[in-house]
């Protein structure tokens, strides 16, 4: 497919189940944009700067991958990047609801893009950055589920 699509998150931190759902979206568009939320009303772990490092580690190689932080409103952002499609993963049913949410939040404030659903390979669907985060502070090894960059910054952050 041309052009670009935008897979905007908080990616506190990005998983392997983040990365699959690049790797998969970079088959089927020109360009990827990781678009790291700065400004949300989530308190994040990781600062942004540190987001968007894990994302460049965890994605070194893909070439048709951008990654950037953003801060703002998402409609904002996507406008300014003109871009006309919106990533989004889906992991199990217990997202859906969430996520049609936003994706109807976004069809009102951006009637001209769209929304896209990709769901992960079924060894990553259980993977959340939630857990991921949890299991790390309590000293737990995560190396199945982040790049290794990822889990060396959880262990350091973690100290």
């Amino acid at each position: 497919m041309s052009g670009a699509i935008l897979y905007p998150g908080t990616f506190d931190p990005i998983t392997n189940g983040h990365v699959d759902i690049v790797l998969r979206a970079s088959h089927i568009f020109e360009k990827v944009i990781v678009a790291v939320a700065g400004g949300t009303s989530k308190q994040t772990y990781f600062s942004l700067k540190e987001r968007v490092a894990m994302a460049k580690s965890a994605l070194k190689g893909v070439a048709n991958v951008e990654i950037c932080g953003f801060n703002g409103l998402l409609a904002d952002y996507v406008h300014q990047r003109k871009v006309r499609v919106i990533l989004r993963g889906l992991r199990a049913v217990s997202d859906f609801e969430y996520e049609f949410q936003l994706a109807t939040m976004n069809q009102i404030l951006m009637p001209e893009v769209d929304t896209m659903f990709l769901t992960p390979a079924e060894k990553y669907t259980f993977i959340s950055s939630t857990l991921v985060r949890e299991i790390a502070l309590l000293g737990g090894d995560v190396s199945a589920f982040v790049h290794p960059a990822v889990e060396k910054a959880l262990k350091a952050k973690r100290r």
